[in-house]
């Protein structure tokens, strides 16, 4: 603030005291000279130096704090280290701007990239590694309830489950926080340019060192998806598996008779929406809004997987297709309810499956040439379900 003050006013008088221009300029590069190798400019690099390591040693002191003391109140979905973390690194580049500093600033900046890269996610990496107990399976509705209706108690293995839970909501919720502290960044760097503290050139010096909290993004994000990958394997396919795997017990081979019954009485897709509403139920008091979305889809998939498998090995009347298509419709009504995000296209194959399985002729399979889903071979495949399509005919078929 003193150097602007010099500066400033050297530049008046230089400017009432020379015409010529070149000489104002050589006059005020002087200036800058005497400035730069001043005591004062030395005294204030030193201090600075000092404050840098003095906030460096404060924000790593104080985030390890916050991760040995990380706790989960029981009306929380994430775990207390998530605000203390992010309320201590912000404090701290806070103080930095306050120097009005750029090289200031962008030590601090990228000392709290790097913490947050090392300390902050080896946290997050350790608890998706470690991944669910292999008995998951058999108490996760209870664990998921008791994740979210009272503080981490009980077995190590039920406290590995909770926060597990715990810390993919961590992860999805830390893009978040990330994406805050950029903007809050920006905001006060604007601010700073705005006033003449800081030069244009300077302003995209800092902006470069907000780099780091992207890359610090993107690395929660892939934390998060390899725990939703993991949240499959041990919790969704284990469960869906058997429940799909039943479609086979049910006939598709069925007449008019047989069909007006399952329009009544379906014996198997009604039992299937009631065990996935089980299931989705159960997860939801546990995940925020964007995992729960994220866990529905994985179900959709897993479903959809799932029960193509089944629909193989089954075969079909034409009614059959028909209640099948019913079926598909009816498990891809239930899951689009249950969630904001497109459900559509996962089931885009399973469509295309039913509508041949439910046509009256060979001919009609020309009509989706061109925009099929399937390959020619899974297409062969599929017809040959129907009971009353020759094997011939089939072979005999141009696809493309």
């Amino acid at each position: 603030m003193y150097q602007r003050f010099v500066r400033k006013r050297c530049a008046q008088d230089i400017e009432v005291s020379e015409v010529d221009p070149v000489v104002r300029k050589v006059k005020m590069e002087e200036v800058e000279r005497m400035l730069a190798s001043s005591g004062l400019a030395r005294c204030a690099q030193e201090s600075l130096g000092e404050y840098i390591a003095l906030e460096q040693y404060f924000m790593a002191e104080n985030v390890k704090l916050a991760l040995s003391l990380d706790s989960m109140e029981q009306d929380q979905l994430t775990t207390s280290m998530l605000d203390d973390v992010f309320f201590i690194v912000k404090k701290c580049i806070n103080r930095a701007t306050g120097s009005q500093n750029v090289d200031c600033i962008c030590a601090v900046i990228n000392n709290a990239c790097t913490l947050l890269e090392s300390d902050f996610l080896r946290v997050f990496q350790d608890i998706v590694k470690a991944g669910l107990p292999s008995t998951y399976l058999d108490q996760a509705y209870s664990v998921i309830h008791s994740a979210t209706g009272a503080k981490l108690a009980g077995t190590d293995t039920d406290k590995q489950r909770q926060m597990f839970l715990a810390f993919l909501n961590n992860a999805e919720s830390g893009g978040e926080y990330i994406t805050r502290l950029q903007t809050t960044i920006q905001t006060d760097l604007s601010s700073l340019q705005a006033s003449s503290t800081v030069s244009a050139k300077q302003s995209e010096k800092i902006r470069s060192c907000l780099t780091g909290l992207p890359c610090v993004q993107s690395k929660l994000k892939a934390v998060l998806d390899s725990g939703l990958t993991a949240l499959r394997t041990s919790a969704v396919k284990p469960r869906i598996k058997p429940w799909l795997d039943s479609f086979c017990s049910s006939s598709h081979n069925i007449t008019e008779e047989q069909f007006s019954d399952y329009s009544a009485n379906d014996p198997w897709v009604q039992q299937t929406i009631v065990n996935l509403d089980n299931l989705l139920k159960s997860f939801k008091s546990g995940l925020t809004v964007a995992n729960f979305d994220s866990f529905v889809m994985i179900v959709a998939s897993e479903v959809t997987v799932q029960l193509e498998k089944a629909v193989v090995k089954s075969s079909f009347s034409r009614l059959g297709g028909l209640q099948f298509d019913r079926e598909m419709r009816s498990l891809s009504s239930f899951l689009t309810s249950v969630t904001t995000w497109t459900i559509r296209d996962k089931f885009s194959r399973l469509q295309q499956m039913a509508a041949m399985l439910n046509m009256e002729t060979l001919a009609e399979v020309e009509e989706y040439s061109g925009t099929n889903k399937l390959t020619p071979v899974e297409v062969r495949q599929i017809l040959h379900l129907r009971t009353d399509f020759k094997p011939e005919e089939i072979r005999r078929l141009k696809l493309s």
